[in-house]
């Protein structure tokens, strides 16, 4: 039984602090990868929730790797997001106030896979020409990508 799992047969539905962690992943012309997911069929950068004995760099590697056959390595960092607006009610009813630690990587490889349950497409995006319909739970993270400012942020 994973940790989620065993957390929920305690808790049930009621609210839970998350760990997650995901990261901007850049190829060498400069265009950042997004995942379309294959649940809301909205754009956004991979990642998830991490695993109880995983540090955060593990969670980021592993996640990238089950959504995208990547192998990333070097990880900058560049912001955590937590507070109200990561509270989120799941479709399953679980609530949740996410803690999210993000990154920045330019060193990988592997090939890309083809879509699962959890990923629709995989493509690269000039930041200029990134799809209308972005992931809602990491708008925090692209307006900061967007900004121009320079992180480290914290939200």
């Amino acid at each position: 039984m994973d940790y989620i799992s065993y957390v929920r047969e305690m808790v049930g539905h009621n609210p839970i602090i998350m760990a997650a962690a995901g990261a901007f992943l850049f190829n060498a012309e400069g265009q950042v990868l997004l995942q379309l997911r294959a649940d809301s069929r909205t754009w956004g950068h991979p990642g998830g929730f991490m695993e109880l004995g995983e540090s955060v760099e593990d969670t980021v590697r592993r996640e990238f790797y089950e959504e995208t056959g990547l192998n990333v390595k070097k990880l900058d960092f560049f912001g955590i997001y937590s507070g109200p607006s990561q509270q989120k009610t799941l479709v399953n009813g679980d609530q949740i106030c996410l803690v999210k630690m993000i990154f920045t990587c330019k060193e990988y490889d592997g090939a890309l896979t083809e879509g699962d349950e959890e990923t629709a497409d995989l493509q690269f995006f000039h930041l200029q020409e990134l799809p209308h319909h972005l992931f809602v739970s990491q708008k925090a993270e692209f307006d900061d990508l967007l900004s121009g400012r320079k992180g480290p942020f914290i939200r």
